[in-house]
């Protein structure tokens, strides 16, 4: 395994983290039991869970993951090895009713974070959670992999950045929080907090987690410079497109317990026909080089200069392993210009 910093602190997160979020949907508890060793004994040592988790959001299986986690520490009595990281929902247009006072009333308010903090803390069996993250903007911007920005004049009704910061630092004056995130985030977004956080001494933005693979690189616009130039470097999130950089789901393929097969209409990013032609490009180069597609897509992730780590996920052991063995692939120039070049020729045909 291979590690960095996390952001500008002394913490060095292994480039593979652990997704969890199929954990008490996809995977029962015994099956993440799994997974978690087996990502240990591979040196991962950096786990990514939300209060938000499972997924798909329901309200039967809300927190669902954390408490698996959770679990999983309690059992193997080994929280002190874990770079632990959850997230704070933020507000949602519907489907969301169900978390605290409901979709419209969630933010990053002092009483919401209060209580989602201790909420996930119960859940992970733990007195601290070590990167705690926004899941999403409570402004309207482009978010989930979108591209466009609309301003929207009438969305004023959002929790200050300051006061963002200043619940925030209450939670690590506190204790119950090390570092802190963002996720889903703009350049200007990213920006604005590092900027009031300098000037007000308030905790600084270690990590932005947003979607990033081969076929969505809208991080390399703009947030890629502010990341390196920032320390705030990138935790990729979907690096195999939603599973479909595996190629499993070519030639309309529906195979069994996979995210698409259980949930069709959702995630529709990843269903363009654009995508799909890009999928298909990238799975033969891979197979040229002799590289399975799943670890292809990440050593591509990986290597990324603004990248901190690589959030991958699973359902089964044979997925997971094809996954974190990506840290051993280094991909040449030769590789590197055919991707540029399937790239340019239709840029993030999945946004």
């Amino acid at each position: 395994m291979r590690y960095r910093k996390l952001g500008n602190t002394d913490i060095e997160v292994s480039v593979i983290c652990l997704g969890t979020m199929t954990y008490g949907e996809q995977n029962s508890q015994e099956e993440a039991f799994q997974q978690m060793d087996y990502s240990l004994e591979r040196g991962v040592n950096f786990f990514d869970t939300a209060e938000l988790y499972a997924v798909m959001p329901r309200k039967e299986t809300y927190g669902k993951t954390e408490e698996i986690v959770g679990n999983w520490l309690k059992v193997r009595n080994n929280r002190e090895k874990i770079i632990l990281a959850s997230k704070i929902a933020s507000k949602a247009e519907n489907d969301l009713e169900w978390i605290r006072q409901g979709s419209t009333s969630l933010g990053f308010d002092k009483k919401n974070m209060d209580i989602a903090i201790d909420n996930s803390l119960k859940r992970l069996q733990t007195d601290y959670i070590d990167l705690y993250q926004l899941h999403w903007p409570e402004r309207k911007v482009p978010k989930f992999g979108i591209l466009d920005f609309e301003f929207d004049p009438s969305d004023n009704e959002w929790t200050a950045i300051e006061e963002v910061l200043e619940n925030l630092n209450t939670l690590v004056k506190a204790g119950k929080i090390r570092y802190v995130g963002l996720s889903n985030e703009t350049p200007w977004g990213v920006m604005k907090f590092l900027q009031i956080a300098k000037d007000k001494n308030l905790p600084r933005m270690v990590s932005i987690q947003n979607v990033y693979s081969l076929v969505n690189r809208v991080f390399d616009i703009a947030n890629s410079e502010v990341s390196i130039r920032e320390q705030c470097g990138l935790l990729a999130y979907s690096p195999l497109a939603g599973g479909r950089l595996s190629g499993k789901y070519i030639g309309d393929k529906k195979p069994q317990n996979a995210r698409y097969t259980i949930w069709p209409r959702r995630f529709s990013r990843h269903h363009t026909k654009r995508g799909e032609l890009a999928i298909e490009s990238y799975f033969k180069l891979s197979k040229k080089y002799g590289i399975p597609p799943s670890t292809f897509a990440n050593a591509f992730v990986n290597d990324r200069p603004f990248v901190t780590s690589n959030i991958i996920g699973a359902t089964s052991m044979p997925q997971l392993k094809e996954n974190i063995d990506s840290i051993d692939i280094k991909l040449t120039d030769d590789v590197l210009r055919e991707i540029e070049d399937i790239h340019l020729s239709d840029p993030n045909p999945c946004v």
